[in-house]
């Protein structure tokens, strides 16, 4: 479990918590061994185990969940390799906290004791601080572990990345929370005062973070209860945990490319569950519709024309209604959605007609189909020649409009699902008609 430390404190060894210590700090590991959830590190094939076994550490960036391990991992890796230990938190630190920690690491090797520097939420430092470490990671000054729950790809430098092993830890998974809450009653003594239907909620309601798990169950020890809890009793005691979510981070586009695909597979009840995920987590509803409605274009088009309908009508439900009934329009457009036809014919063809317009933009149409509203302009030939297609015979005259140096492009083909197969038999009907015109001609 990951733990606060004051910028610059340095821990020699690990101290047995005192008793009056927070229960995720008296079970804090005291091996990599001793960690749960993450055996694809710690484990003798993976990364961690390796360096261990060959006594080296490379640096390494960790990108997890909260509450996995991070800050502990990186503290026993320092004394499994038997290196100096010093953790800093961007949050709390600045240059002049940077500048005595890589001199106290410098002192400190030439006196042949190596230093790791933890970094803790190393994504909070902007990009000239990142820089700051390179040139110490480079000449073996530090060896650095930044810790971070965001992406290391949008978040840290280009540079500072390809000096560091990124490696994932994953969200703690039932049998590793279970594995927590077991070595906590074994650390108190008693079993925790709740049912097992009660178990399997509190389990659930940590959503993979164990720090926050130990903490709920600090507080169930603490309580003097006759009797053990059953699941809504548990609820009323123990406050509401809320989603990890940050609107403008990686939680965000998980989510957002989550429902997007979901929707996009025709699942209906995937693409509900992760609008759920965002309505309850605080997203903002009328950036979730924009997005439905962005989706109604480019994966539906005109495989099924109302499906942009029905987002419109449920933006204007929304904004009428407000939350929460606004947001049962929001399900039915995201319903409708995912059960309509899919096609992303309209939005090939916008892409192709975009780049075709871009590179021939300068290209006059025929005259034939331009106004002529002067003189000189029917003098020169504009309108001259213009088949109205409504005195033609089926109502269409077959007319080429596209400029004379360019070729007639097909832009929009329509799939044969929904709407659009009757679209491609109207387009075809077209296209005979057009080439039988043109043999009469």
């Amino acid at each position: 479990m990951a733990d606060l430390f004051a910028p610059g404190e340095e821990e020699q060894a690990e101290p047995a918590a005192d008793e009056g210590a927070p229960l995720a700090d008296r079970l804090r590991p005291r091996s990599l061994e001793d960690i749960v959830g993450q055996q694809h590190l710690t484990g003798p094939d993976g990364a961690i185990g390796r360096m261990v076994a060959a006594g080296k550490l490379a640096s390494i960036v960790f990108w997890g969940p909260p509450g996995t391990g991070k800050t502990t991992i990186a503290r026993l890796l320092a004394d499994a390799v038997g290196m100096r230990f010093v953790a800093i938190s961007a949050v709390f630190s600045g240059v002049a906290d940077l500048k005595k920690a890589f001199a106290e690491a410098r002192k400190m090797a030439g006196a042949g004791q190596r230093t790791l520097l933890l970094v803790d939420e190393i994504h909070r430092f902007n990009r000239a601080q990142q820089d700051g470490f390179l040139p110490y990671v480079e000449d073996g000054t530090i060896t650095l572990v930044g810790a971070t729950t965001e992406n290391p790809s949008f978040e840290l430098n280009a540079a500072l990345l390809s000096r560091a092993q990124v490696l994932i830890l994953n969200r703690l998974d039932a049998a590793a929370l279970e594995t927590l809450l077991t070595r906590a009653e074994e650390h108190e003594g008693r079993p925790l005062p709740v049912i097992p239907e009660a178990r399997e909620a509190l389990i659930a309601s940590a959503d993979g973070d164990g720090r926050f798990l130990l903490n709920q169950a600090e507080t169930l020890f603490s309580v003097d209860l006759e009797q053990p809890l059953d699941p809504g009793e548990l609820a009323d005691l123990l406050h509401r945990r809320m989603p990890v979510y940050d609107k403008d981070r990686d939680g965000h586009y998980n989510l957002i490319s989550a429902l997007h695909k979901s929707l996009r597979g025709s699942d209906p009840q995937a693409s509900l569950y992760y609008l759920a995920r965002m309505l309850v987590a605080g997203e903002e509803p009328l950036y979730v519709l924009r997005r439905i409605v962005r989706f109604a274009s480019e994966d539906i088009g005109l495989a099924d024309p109302q499906a942009l309908a029905q987002c419109l009508a449920a933006k204007d439900a929304y904004e009428f209604l407000g939350s929460p009934e606004g947001e049962l329009a929001i399900a039915q457009a995201c319903l409708y959605c995912a059960t309509a036809p899919k096609s992303n014919a309209a939005y090939r063809a916008q892409k192709a007609a975009w780049k075709s317009a871009g590179e021939t933009g300068s290209l006059m149409p025929p005259k034939s189909i331009l106004n002529a509203p002067t003189r000189l302009m029917k003098e020169t030939g504009y309108g001259k020649g213009y088949a109205y297609d409504h005195d033609a015979e089926e109502g269409f005259s077959g007319a080429d409009y596209w400029p004379e140096e360019m070729e007639a492009e097909d832009y929009y083909r329509p799939v044969d699902r929904g709407f659009e197969r009757k679209i491609a038999e109207r387009l075809d009907y077209w296209a005979k008609l057009r080439a039988d015109l043109r043999k009469n001609r």
